[in-house]
């Protein structure tokens, strides 16, 4: 008998799920059909991460009792993976944990399809995704960090394309959306975040724009 071959959508994502209500699994599978652009792999079986191919992980907490040590032996032992955590729990303080512990999104079991579509393609452009509230704490812990360490230095110099993509990344808009806005591509949209990180000394789209509103880059271009 031959084995049957994972089947996986030309250029499209896949994104595993760690559930274990099968009205879940549906509801999910629903959204996404085989043969999107995104696709919903089951995790239900041993071994079956590191086969699926998958670089995004939708995780129900509801399954499990240890979701934050969990996400820890994730960031511990799985950097690569971007996790998004789906809950009941919606209290801010409760996101902020599941954030902190290093989860790249989180979503409630109530969530409509488009926001369940966002959030996908928020994380794996490599942002994070969160009620605003959350997010504007996590801005200003992360805005007290940069301040307690950073040295004094001159602003940088951004060409008229760098400014455009960092209005649009200030924004919160992902890179395909920025790439329609402003005719290019993705791969394009994705070297300038590349130049814009490098130029303000950061190593990821939070923090840049963290230092886009802390210290008005977009204002001091203009002056």
């Amino acid at each position: 008998m031959k084995n049957k071959k994972v089947k996986k959508d030309k250029g499209g994502l896949r994104v595993g799920l760690v559930a274990a209500d099968p009205m879940r699994v549906l509801g999910l599978q629903t959204i996404f059909p085989d043969g999107g652009t995104v696709e919903i792999v089951p995790l239900s079986v041993p071994g079956a991460l590191d086969a699926s191919g998958v670089s995004l992980i939708l995780i129900d907490s509801a399954c499990t009792e240890h979701i934050f040590e969990l996400l820890e032996t994730f960031r511990r032992s799985r950097p690569r993976f971007r996790v998004i955590v789906l809950g009941l729990d919606e209290s801010h303080d409760h996101i902020q944990r599941i954030i902190g512990a290093g989860a790249k999104g989180y979503l409630a079991h109530s969530a409509k399809e488009s926001e369940i579509r966002m959030a996908i393609d928020i994380v794996q452009d490599g942002s994070v995704w969160a009620p605003r509230k959350v997010m504007a704490r996590l801005l200003e812990s992360t805005s007290a960090e940069s301040k307690a360490t950073a040295k004094p230095a001159k602003a940088p110099k951004f060409t008229k394309r760098e400014l455009e993509v960092l209005r649009l990344l200030a924004a919160g808009h992902p890179n395909p959306a920025i790439g329609r806005a402003l005719g290019i591509d993705v791969n394009t949209v994705k070297k300038h975040v590349g130049n814009l990180m490098r130029k303000v000394g950061v190593d990821n789209r939070i923090a840049l724009s963290v230092q886009v509103v802390n210290e008005k880059l977009l204002l001091k271009q203009l002056t």
